[in-house]
């Protein structure tokens, strides 16, 4: 019980440092620092897919694919921005 607390509060300091941070970016730099970081959630998805591999219960199981889904979704979305962001710069 004790490592779940301990999981469960760095959980929550991260959330609320990140969100704290993100909301302090400019508009004008909140693509770039998206595409930089698809980098950092490639190697989330990497951690996710040893942390699923490696489950010892249906809850390991669960939280591991969920990461793996939340992770590739969040790739998948920041090469989007980045791609159309990149199409703006393009000449017609």
């Amino acid at each position: 019980m004790g490592d779940l607390m301990i999981g469960l509060y760095v959980f929550v300091l991260a959330a609320l440092a990140g969100r704290e941070v993100i909301t302090k970016v400019p508009p004008t730099l909140h693509t770039p620092l998206m595409s930089g970081a698809n980098a950092i959630s490639g190697i989330a998805i990497v951690g996710a897919i040893v942390v699923a591999g490696r489950a010892e219960g249906t809850t390991q199981m669960v939280l591991g694919i969920a990461a793996i889904a939340m992770a590739t979704i969040n790739v998948v979305g920041g090469f989007m921005v980045t791609d159309r962001m990149l199409a703006m710069f393009k000449k017609r």
